[in-house]
């Protein structure tokens, strides 16, 4: 088992127009949320719909393609990888998030605007 590796793919709906930011290194990063959904029956038979919601965030070329191509409601498929971490937030409390690192993404639905 040396080959472990650690790789989703999502599809799903972007939740909101995604944030870019620039930096001095030229470096770019792009951060958005995106739904999925699944249906299941329950144990009385009743249909069940869930959602999860993902953060997502695309570093540099793939970024500039989100900004360029990518807008709430877009229709996708991503694939990345799960990455943990931690940050303080304004109040100096620690604060854990889990955020899918895209590699590459590709349009489901009909061109966005």
């Amino acid at each position: 088992m040396s080959d472990l590796r650690n790789r989703v793919s999502l599809i799903g709906h972007v939740g909101a127009d995604p944030e870019v930011k620039s930096f001095d290194s030229k470096a770019k990063l792009a951060k958005f949320s995106l739904a999925t959904r699944e249906s299941f029956k329950n144990a009385k038979g009743e249909k069940i719909e869930e959602t999860q919601w993902h953060n997502v965030i695309a570093w540099n070329g793939l970024a500039s393609t989100i900004e360029k191509h990518v807008n709430k409601g877009t229709f996708l498929i991503l694939e990345g990888k799960i990455m943990n971490r931690s940050y303080n937030d304004k109040d100096g409390e620690k604060r854990y998030i889990t955020e899918i690192v895209a590699s590459s993404l590709n349009f489901l639905g009909p061109k966005q605007n």
